[in-house]
């Protein structure tokens, strides 16, 4: 799709959920709401934001350690850019740029550190529904009632991606096991290419699959989703801390399914995720937990200010540390896209 139609496309979709975010909303109740914000405990917000970036460096250490050795602060920097980046450039570019920048500074190849980010997705993606369960056997204070509709979506959704997910890291244990035979595998399906093209395409596939290394090693992949709790345990508290700070009373394991609703609106791709985040917590607030909606609505913006603006300060202030800027980085994700393609 041509860049100019994309960006088109997403700006019209964060505006018609801005829309629906906003249609029912009392804009001087809202502010109101807003100003009244509980300094302290948003401050406590901001720190479990970055408590959660640390959480994912590490994590990403563990799954970046069969390939070679990094340096937490690289590591970090990377991550904090790369997530920076998403949130001003199209396309999710930070999810190109963050394994780049640290191939680069730490001498790994390129596209098993790649490999890692979507391994990490799907880390991501099993603990969120591991969360999710636990909160509907154990916590579920019988909110069908609430939301029937709304309830039985998101349990149906949760299934689904169950599927996804699983189905997701059976590919990715058939394709570490033998990074030589996957790429033989795409050697053989690519043979109607010429000589050059097939040969890149299949070192790049043998590449990708000893990125996964870590699926291989049963310790690695432990560590690695021991990580993944407390990361996204903070992430929940951020929500509930934060939303506590505007008035919002959750139940503390009541976040946890705020927090499966907010993966679906991040997914949405708008810039920013502007519109699908704000309108995924209003939902999840205002169907299961009775909250009133202009409360939610001023929540949901502060919330998203809390996970938004100091990433992108924190971005801005390492982008100068490594001599970068928003401009270099487009050409950096573009770099790397079409060396994925045309290493």
């Amino acid at each position: 799709m041509r860049s100019w139609i994309r960006t088109l496309v997403v700006t019209a979709l964060a505006a018609v959920l801005l829309a629906a975010f906003l249609r029912n909303a009392n804009l001087r109740q809202v502010w109101g709401v807003m100003r009244q914000a509980r300094l302290d405990l948003v401050a406590a917000g901001v720190a479990c934001l970055f408590f959660g970036y640390v959480c994912r460096t590490l994590r990403w250490q563990v799954m970046l350690a069969p390939i070679g050795a990094t340096r937490f602060g690289v590591a970090f920097r990377a991550t904090i850019i790369g997530f920076a980046a998403s949130f001003v450039l199209p396309a999710r570019a930070g999810e190109v740029i963050r394994p780049w920048l640290l191939a680069k500074r730490e001498g790994l190849p390129v596209a098993a550190a790649f490999a890692t980010i979507l391994l990490e997705r799907i880390l991501d993606l099993v603990t969120v529904l591991a969360l999710l369960g636990l909160y509907f056997l154990a916590f579920d204070p019988g909110l069908s009632t609430m939301d029937p509709v709304m309830y039985g979506a998101v349990r149906a959704g949760a299934l689904l991606a169950a599927v996804a997910a699983a189905v997701g890291m059976g590919v990715m244990f058939a394709c570490a096991a033998d990074p030589a035979r996957l790429s033989r595998l795409v050697a053989w399906s690519t043979g109607w290419l010429p000589a050059r093209p097939r040969a890149i395409i299949t070192a790049l596939s043998q590449s990708f699959g000893e990125g996964l290394a870590a699926v291989r090693k049963p310790r690695q992949l432990a560590l690695a989703l021991a990580w993944s709790v407390p990361l996204w345990l903070s992430i929940a508290a951020q929500i509930w801390v934060v939303s506590l700070a505007l008035g919002v009373v959750l139940p503390l394991a009541g976040s946890l399914l705020v927090t499966a609703v907010l993966v679906v609106g991040v997914a949405v791709p708008t810039p920013g995720a502007v519109g699908g985040y704000h309108e995924a917590y209003r939902l999840a607030a205002t169907s299961f937990f009775g909250i009133d909606n202009d409360h939610a609505i001023g929540a949901a913006i502060v919330l998203h200010a809390v996970g938004f603006v100091p990433t992108l300060a924190a971005g801005a202030w390492m982008m100068a540390m490594e001599g970068l800027s928003v401009g270099s980085l487009g050409q950096v994700a573009s770099t790397a896209t079409a060396r994925e393609t045309h290493p």
